[in-house]
């Protein structure tokens, strides 16, 4: 029982310190990120390989496209995609970054982990006596 309990205890502070630290990097993530903005753009395919061009709050903007990502956003000769606010050149198919998703889905696991710890702990302490 005392060996379960040291477990239960490790697996708390592990999990809730862990959890809080990757929550905190996921915030400073996010931030850094940017804001993105949802936008309609027109491909065309150049020498230079294929462009996607829109207009933004910065004016005109374009970026160049692999075929992979020309597929992945819809494939067509307009597309719907995400563009940096405070840039003309940058655009993605998401609004928020796979970085950031990844290390907040590592944070609330780590904190599931604490938290249910942390309630498994209390309750073989109460039925304990």
């Amino acid at each position: 029982m005392i060996l379960l309990d040291a477990l239960l205890t490790i697996f708390t502070w592990i999990g809730l310190g862990v959890g809080a630290l990757l929550a905190g990097v996921a915030l400073i993530l996010y931030a850094i990120d940017g804001t993105w903005v949802p936008v309609r753009a027109v491909v065309e395919r150049t020498d230079r390989g294929l462009v996607a061009r829109w207009f933004g709050q910065e004016g005109v903007g374009h970026a160049p496209l692999s075929e992979h990502d020309h597929l992945a956003l819809g494939g067509g000769d307009e597309i719907d995609a995400y563009i940096r606010v405070d840039s003309t050149d940058r655009l993605r198919r998401t609004r928020r970054s796979p970085l950031v998703r990844a290390v907040l889905g590592f944070a609330v696991g780590f904190l599931a982990l604490g938290a249910v710890a942390f309630a498994a702990s209390w309750i073989i302490l109460l039925a304990g006596g």
